[in-house]
């Protein structure tokens, strides 16, 4: 009781500074938007931002054209006004949404300024934004069951790359997408079996068996890669699930190709998260599950199978992991190519600590990590005067700010990386 009440002044006296912070935060993307994008801007240009996504021709919408200078001005007018707020009031509870709006308006000023005189399909990079978004959410979604139950599961990256290999391989053998969807959910239950077993049977450091798996799964697919598909060009020639638009809702302007003309794992994203978040927070099973990871001896006593309810836990995340690696593979690129997942596991650990391991935060994070990806591809394309090589940088400097803390410190599990010894 003692070490809780320390906790809760601790916080008490923590939220003051956070607002102030926060506020400085806010006042340094005003001004930032002031000095690099606004003074920096010719009034007579303007700005065109294509609102429609190459090769769509449903739900199409006119293109906007604004005058960047005074869009600029007045995004300047109220960043600042949300950081006077925030310094001297403060946003509460609403604080990191209105960090996402004030990013997002940041972000909006440098394209605005970017793309100056020039057009910008901006239909095309927010479709793009939400393709990109799926393997790091679907990450997230798996990092969000494994670590409820009090499992850190740090192999989903080396798990998402398992599946998206043997998804290509038994997809293009079998001429089938549903084979090898199926086939690569499979292989990536397995390697979580393996987690699991190290982990919860044999007590392992949750680390040190997350980290073999990675390498293990890095060296088998590549090995499998370069002396398998790269030589049997047949063996890596999936079919890719196509784009499938939902009727009547994909004919709304500007939303519906966005979010309503996309291919299955856009669709099975948000069902995800729907089941996810009502299943965790509303269900008896998700207060077991939610119970195992904070307190495992106390559900232990009332009954709860603490040891079923983590394996149970991981399984789970494996094949969602394995759900998000066949997206490489059969729906996007439409091949195999080692390391292809690029880090995109480890990112969508960071979106889970950022959506502070719920779905619908974890949805949200890897929303943000995705349109930093789309803006890094875009921008490079229009010819930036930032090189491409910081665009790229985008996501993985996110990273880093939100595991910094800004955002807040999280509630993780209590028990979380804990072994469980029945007594």
């Amino acid at each position: 009781m003692a070490t809780t009440v320390i906790q809760r002044k601790k916080v008490e006296t923590a939220t003051p500074v956070r607002r102030v912070v926060m506020g400085l935060v806010f006042l340094a993307l005003s001004m930032l938007i002031l000095v690099l994008f606004a003074l920096k801007s010719d009034p007579a240009l303007k700005t065109t931002f294509v609102m429609n996504p190459g090769g769509i021709d449903r739900g199409l919408a006119p293109d906007w054209v604004l005058p960047g200078f005074s869009t600029m001005i007045v995004l300047t007018v109220i960043t600042f006004l949300a950081a006077v707020y925030q310094i001297f009031v403060g946003f509460k509870k609403a604080t990191n949404v209105v960090l996402g709006i004030v990013v997002a308006l940041f972000i909006f000023a440098f394209l605005a300024w970017a793309a100056e005189g020039r057009s910008l399909n901006l239909g095309g990079m927010l479709s793009g934004a939400v393709l990109l978004s799926v393997p790091i959410t679907l990450g997230a979604f798996s990092g969000v069951l494994c670590e409820r139950s009090g499992v850190v599961n740090i192999a989903i990256e080396g798990m998402m790359l398992m599946g998206s290999m043997v998804g290509a391989l038994v997809g293009s053998v079998t001429n089938s997408l549903l084979i090898g969807l199926i086939a690569a959910i499979l292989a990536s239950v397995l390697m979580a079996a393996l987690h699991a077993v190290l982990s919860i049977k044999y007590k392992i450091n949750q680390i040190v068996s997350g980290t073999v798996i990675n390498i293990f799964a890095t060296g088998l697919t590549t090995y499998i890669s370069q002396k398998i598909l790269q030589v049997n060009q047949s063996l890596n020639n999936p079919p890719i699930f196509p784009r499938l638009p939902i009727p009547i809702l994909a004919d709304i302007p500007v939303i519906g190709p966005i979010l309503f003309n996309q291919n299955m794992f856009v669709y099975a994203m948000f069902i995800l998260l729907a089941v996810l978040q009502i299943s965790i927070f509303k269900t008896r099973w998700g207060l077991r599950l939610r119970a195992v990871g904070e307190h495992p001896k106390a559900a232990d006593t009332l009954g709860i199978n603490v040891i079923r309810t983590r394996y149970m836990a991981v399984l789970l995340g494996g094949a969602v992991a394995g759900f998000g690696g066949a997206f490489f593979t059969l729906g996007s690129v439409g091949r195999f190519d080692k390391m292809m997942t690029a880090g995109k596991g480890f990112i969508g650990l960071a979106a889970m600590i950022f959506g502070n391991w719920t779905p619908i935060g974890s949805f949200g994070a890897g929303l943000l990590f995705g349109f930093a990806d789309s803006i890094a591809t875009k921008l490079a394309i229009l010819g930036s005067y930032i090189p491409p090589q910081f665009m790229s940088m985008a996501p993985y400097i996110t990273t880093m700010v939100v595991l910094a803390g800004i955002v807040g410190r999280g509630q993780m599990p209590a028990a979380d990386g804990e072994p469980y010894v029945k007594e």
